[in-house]
């Protein structure tokens, strides 16, 4: 299962700083007594060195970056800036990536942004998302709710590659997608935020963990609210946060059950506009190509509350979605959506801070490359 969630909070690093600190002067002492004895011989102190010392030195040494490399991860906090005097175009950089991926391909905006959600309800925001498959490890990539469905990697690449020209060994793919996630939507005409940045990118990924998380497009209100509850959550960050389906595109695959067998009945489900369901019923054939994609919203490139608009119009595309408004606890909230775009905005930006917010204390790292962990001294040394 995964790990329980947890905000940054401030860890006492005193113990690790102590183990540090009494690493250092017993191989300064070691050392020394090594010097003395080959100082008649006028020997390179290192050529006299045993093996069986380098190794306990080099052991030592990955034992100490491990302990604080963890006592890091568990400080972590978030703050507006975090790379300004490190890299302080970092976030220019990020938005002009991500506005010339949807030059090339509009849809590019939705699928960025996407990449948070499913990023960070598994294991928290640390890129674990982005990272292939090995074999000796299943990533998230191929997951029920990922597979033929997330897309656009190549625009973090492409991210991370610029970043890594101007800063090296800077920026975390972790913030990389929540900075492009809040430009996806800036630059498809919603709100703009400061985005908190600081996190590291996780040493694995899990397709169990995905799977056990992530939800079915045929999940009803009731089952993601409790799902949403479990990250702190609330109802109204749960139905803001749906309105992310205000660009995009879906797949007819995701559909097809409620056009033609709604709970096992062999007949469409009744809440779905019968012009609308006319025209789904085009777009997806029983029997069609599943893998076909269509419009989540009337103006799919286009952040705003339109969206809202169609669901109360029962022309909402997933079952998820309509849901949404059949359902008595979130039906206020999308009426007023609906009803006032600011208010969505507001309540937008408000949940993908939150759900930004989430993390596992797990240890990490600043990956040279998003697809891939970096290499360690030990794997290194084994393959010697």
């Amino acid at each position: 299962m995964p790990l329980p969630f947890i905000q940054a909070k401030k860890f006492n690093l005193q113990k690790a700083h102590k183990v540090h600190l009494h690493m250092c002067i017993n191989i300064r002492r070691i050392m020394s007594k090594k010097s003395s004895k080959n100082s008649l011989t006028k020997k390179p102190l290192l050529i006299k060195m045993s093996l069986k010392f380098l190794l306990l030195l080099f052991f030592f040494l990955l034992l100490n970056f491990a302990m604080i490399r963890n006592a890091a991860a568990m400080t972590t906090l978030l703050i507006p800036g975090f790379y300004s005097e490190t890299c302080p175009d970092a976030e220019f950089i990020v938005r002009d990536v991500i506005k010339k991926s949807m030059t090339r391909e509009a849809r590019n905006a939705a699928s960025v942004m996407r990449l948070q959600f499913h990023d960070c309800f598994v294991n928290g925001c640390d890129a674990s998302v982005l990272l292939d498959d090995t074999p000796n490890m299943l990533g998230e990539k191929l997951g029920l709710s990922n597979i033929n469905s997330l897309r656009s990697f190549e625009v973090l690449d492409e991210a991370k590659e610029a970043l890594e020209r101007a800063c090296p060994g800077v920026v975390s793919c972790a913030d990389i997608v929540i900075m492009a996630a809040r430009d996806a939507v800036v630059l498809s005409g919603g709100p703009n935020w400061d985005v908190k940045l600081g996190r590291l990118d996780s040493l694995t990924a899990s397709q169990k963990d995905s799977d056990d998380i992530m939800p079915s497009p045929r999940a009803n209100a009731s089952y993601l609210i409790d799902l949403f509850n479990r990250f702190n959550l609330s109802v109204k960050d749960l139905v803001a946060l749906s309105g992310s389906h205000s660009i995009g595109k879906g797949r007819c695959f995701s559909v097809m059950f409620r056009l033609y067998n709604q709970s096992g009945t062999g007949r469409p489900d009744p809440a779905i506009e019968p012009k609308y369901r006319e025209k789904l019923d085009k777009l997806c054939p029983l029997g069609g190509d599943e893998n076909a994609t269509v419009d989540l919203d009337a103006t799919p490139e286009l952040f705003d509350n339109q969206y809202f608009k169609d669901l109360v119009n029962g022309r909402g595309f997933l079952n998820s979605d309509e849901t949404l408004y059949t359902f008595p606890q979130t039906r206020g909230y999308v009426k007023l959506f609906s009803a006032n775009q600011n208010e969505f905005f507001k309540a937008f930006v408000q949940g993908m801070i939150k759900m930004g917010d989430l993390q596992s204390g797990r240890p990490g790292e600043i990956r040279k490359n998003c697809r891939v962990v970096n290499r360690r001294p030990v794997d290194i040394l084994l393959e010697s």
